[in-house]
Order: structure tokens, then C-alpha cells, then sequence
């Protein structure tokens, strides 16, 4: 059987690139790798790449230039779940930096195995969390 190495992109759909862009760049603190009116990329840490897709805005197949080959149509509606990794130590902070941009968590949840989750949404309704090591056997 061939190998995964594990997740590479995560995407999620919004119905206001600009105000999903204010979201993610100053509540969470990411930067974008590129992006246009119809997607922006962000670094999610470890490898990893967090995709914004305006929703109807990708129901076409793109061809990229110079020969590199196409894209094919995708989309998404409704409020997802998504979940980003933290260190345990930084637990505290990120609960403060929630605060202070008035983003109410909605719950939290202790692991048997030692890990900690907090959840909040996103403007569109995306249910994302924070979870520390001790949440899963292989994190």
C-alpha cells in the first residue's frame, strides 16, 4: 500500500474574502502565501497550507500558465470543522487573544490523553479549534 505523509491543504469556503482575510490575518495571525479576488493561501504551520475559496468562485476548471496543468472545479457549503495545532503553553494566550477580539468560545474539552480543545467559529460559521498535544494517539 503507498504512503500518506499526512494532510497538505485544508480549505475552507466564505462568503466575504475581505472580511474572512481580517479574520484569519488578525485574530489568528496568519500571513498570506498569495491569494486573488477568488482565494487566499496562508502558512497553517508545519507544513501545512490553510485555503480560502470565495464560495462560487471556483466552479470552473482554472488552467494554469505555461503548461503547468489545471485545477478542477470544487466548492463547499456550510459550517465546517477544522482544527489547528498549538502548544500546550501557548493555551492561555490564545484564549487572551480571543478575548480581546471578542470571539466567544463555545466549548473546550479536556482529553483523556492530557490534551485541551477550544472552539470558536469564524465569520462564516466554521467551527475551528485549538487543540493541544494529548488530543489524538499520533498528537
Amino acid at each position: 500500500m503507498p504512503t500518506l505523509d499526512g494532510v497538505l491543504e485544508t480549505a475552507l469556503y466564505v462568503d466575504d474574502m475581505a472580511r474572512a482575510r481580517a479574520f484569519f490575518e488578525t485574530v489568528m495571525g496568519l500571513e498570506p502565501f498569495t491569494a486573488d479576488h477568488r482565494f487566499t493561501a496562508y502558512d497553517a504551520g508545519r507544513g501545512t497550507v490553510l485555503l480560502l475559496f470565495l464560495k462560487g468562485e471556483t466552479l470552473d476548471t482554472v488552467t494554469l500558465p505555461r503548461d503547468m496543468g489545471t485545477i478542477p472545479p470544487h466548492d463547499g457549503h456550510g459550517p465546517v470543522h477544522m482544527a489547528l495545532a498549538i502548544p500546550a503553553d501557548q493555551l492561555g494566550a490564545w484564549e487572551a487573544q480571543l478575548d480581546a477580539h471578542d470571539i466567544e468560545i463555545e466549548g473546550r474539552t479536556h482529553w483523556p490523553k492530557g490534551g485541551e480543545s477550544l472552539y470558536f467559529r469564524d465569520p462564516d460559521g466554521h467551527l475551528l479549534e485549538l487543540a493541544t498535544p494529548g488530543v489524538w494517539p499520533n498528537y
